[in-house]
């Protein structure tokens, strides 16, 4: 089972994740307050993490076409809603609802 380590606002966790789930529902369902509002449609980037360590499975032409539409953001930031966990990763979780004080937005789908 893959290990993530996540960054956030509130300090590191370690979460076992079961493979092919997607990055953003760990995060949630670990009680990481992740943002996600476009419910994981690769539309907004609010779910962005910064990939530190591992190889997230590679970009899908969805999330290349969204981030590329964005200014100034580092080459190991992701979209954790187009990401299935296939191995360990270390992120740091950007936009928490603790932070950003908005409603996280719709469960992103399973699939």
């Amino acid at each position: 089972m893959p290990k993530i380590n996540a960054e956030t606002a509130t300090g590191p966790v370690e979460i076992d994740a079961p493979e092919g789930k997607k990055l953003v529902l760990v995060l949630e369902d670990s009680g990481i307050d992740i943002l996600h509002r476009c419910g994981g449609n690769a539309r907004c980037t609010t779910c962005r993490v910064e990939v530190l360590e591992g190889e997230p499975e590679p970009m899908g032409d969805l999330e290349r076409n969204r981030l590329a539409v964005e200014s100034e953001l580092a080459p190991n930031v992701r979209l954790s809603c187009q990401i299935h966990v296939s191995n360990d990763l270390k992120v740091r979780v950007i936009n928490q609802v603790s932070t950003r004080g908005m409603d996280a937005g719709p469960r992103p789908l399973d699939e």
